[in-house]
């Protein structure tokens, strides 16, 4: 089993001077690693918001929840991943995603393709900068992309890339990432484009215990390296988890004593939530757990008690 880790993810803060505040909190609190996402709504740029993560602190990672290969070229992309892992001194954890947001192919005025279009596009994006990161010169011949003696320079700091996150909810790419990624998120199934009542089916733990099995599934020998992460949804840290449990349950339209298995939520006491996640990675592998900004101080009493153990 590997060791717990926690990160945290944000989209903003009221001002950069703020987000420092924030990436020093998160460090000084045993987080890992600050994520941001990569939509076109309210939330700062990725790419500037993580180096001035980085530059705020000294040990905590600074990452992707996930960059979506349709807005950015791999060969721009691969680069400036590149100059953040030297700027940062290896603290980056690269996410990439097919995107699924249709609000955002919406605003940008561009296609939402086919998801299997978007993931076969996604696929040779990696490929094009896993080619460019570990190698001076370059070139590609896909369906997508074509990439001729493109430059790979500068490299990473770290070897041979940047730990790659991978993250869904499909059996495409959960099985893409058991093969691809260093940390796979998995998550609710998200193929509509929408977050609505349709993923609620999604969430019980049984379609939790298939999806891990796909994962183990694609990645064969290589599954027991691999980091499993959970974007959490809903923490409530110091009242009891029956009290909590029953208040939500009707939100995810399922029992009480099914709401209390479903790993997007962390609720209950300390001592009860670090129960829930010991048991989660005995059941699931879940040992690197995200929260978002709003919860990084509530749930500090459950990173210091199980952060890297």
């Amino acid at each position: 089993m590997h060791p717990f880790r926690f990160a945290v993810q944000s989209s903003r803060t009221p001002t950069l001077a703020a987000w420092r505040d924030l990436a020093r909190s998160c460090e000084r609190l045993g987080y890992s690693c600050l994520y941001i996402p990569d939509h076109f709504g309210d939330q700062f740029g990725p790419l500037v918001a993580l180096t001035v993560a980085a530059e705020a602190t000294s040990t905590l990672r600074v990452g992707s929840l996930v960059f979506d290969n349709d807005y950015r070229h791999p060969v721009v992309l691969a680069k400036e991943i590149a100059t953040l892992d030297l700027a940062s001194a290896g603290r980056v954890e690269f996410g990439l995603g097919a995107g699924w947001k249709a609000s955002d192919y919406e605003e940008a005025g561009m296609p939402l393709d086919a998801a299997g279009v978007r993931v076969a596009r996604m696929l040779e994006g990696l490929a094009v900068m896993k080619g460019l990161w570990e190698s001076e010169r370059f070139s590609f011949s896909g369906e997508h992309y074509s990439v001729t003696n493109a430059h790979g320079l500068p490299r990473p700091r770290s070897s041979p890339h940047p730990p790659i996150v991978i993250g869904g909810g499909s059996r495409r790419i959960l099985s893409i990432a058991g093969r691809e990624a260093d940390i796979v998120g998995v998550n609710p199934d998200l193929r509509s484009g929408r977050i609505g009542a349709e993923v609620v089916p999604t969430l019980v733990p049984e379609r939790w215990d298939e999806r891990v099995a796909w994962v183990r599934d694609a990645a064969g020998e290589r599954f027991d390296n691999l980091e499993l992460q959970v974007l959490t949804f809903m923490v409530t840290i110091g009242r009891p988890k029956k009290e909590v449990v029953a208040e939500a349950a009707p939100l995810f339209g399922v029992p009480p004593e099914v709401a209390a298995d479903i790993p997007i939520a962390l609720v209950g006491t300390v001592d009860e939530v670090y129960e829930d996640l010991i048991a989660r990675r005995e059941r699931w592998g879940f040992s690197y757990i995200v929260v978002k900004e709003g919860d990084v101080e509530t749930f500090a009493p459950v990173v210091e008690r199980l952060a890297g153990t």
